[in-house]
């Protein structure tokens, strides 16, 4: 058989094909890596976010130092109650200065409870409970109006 003209469009075709299947292939590897390089760059995103929020309280010389809360009173003033080695200091923060308004001892922390698993099973219970009451399975009277 000799080759024809249609015929060595055919093959001509079909290498092209090859050749653009190859890179075809290339930019679906590059993409899945793309890809995988966003995913992982989302997740440090988040997990620096999350961090932030509800990382471990910043503690000044030794863990001496704790703020226990702050509010606003106004564009640039703050209340805040700051507790140092058992005494708390309420400060007046503002225009670039702190004020001490007024130091009372700190109260004890509550200390856990020891049975704390006990207490998590009961609130179990009372969660199951209260979903099998809502959801129409809690007893003869949840339809009766």
């Amino acid at each position: 058989m000799r080759d024809t003209p249609s015929s060595e469009a055919q093959a001509t075709g079909l290498e092209a094909l090859a050749v653009g299947g190859d890179a075809l292939v290339g930019m679906a590897a590059l993409g899945k890596t793309a890809a995988a390089l966003g995913l992982v760059i989302a997740i440090i995103l988040v997990c620096t976010a999350l961090l932030k929020r509800w990382g471990p309280q910043r503690r000044a010389a030794g863990g001496h130092l704790q703020i226990v809360g702050s509010t606003a009173l106004g564009s640039r003033e703050r209340l805040v109650i700051v507790e140092v080695q058992g005494t708390w200091l309420v400060l007046g923060v503002g225009g670039g200065q702190i004020n001490k308004l007024h130091e009372l001892e700190a109260p004890e922390r509550p200390r856990e409870p020891e049975n704390a698993e006990l207490q998590g099973e009961r609130f179990a219970a009372r969660f199951a409970r209260a979903l099998k009451h809502n959801a129409g399975l809690g007893g003869p009277d949840r339809g009766a109006p």
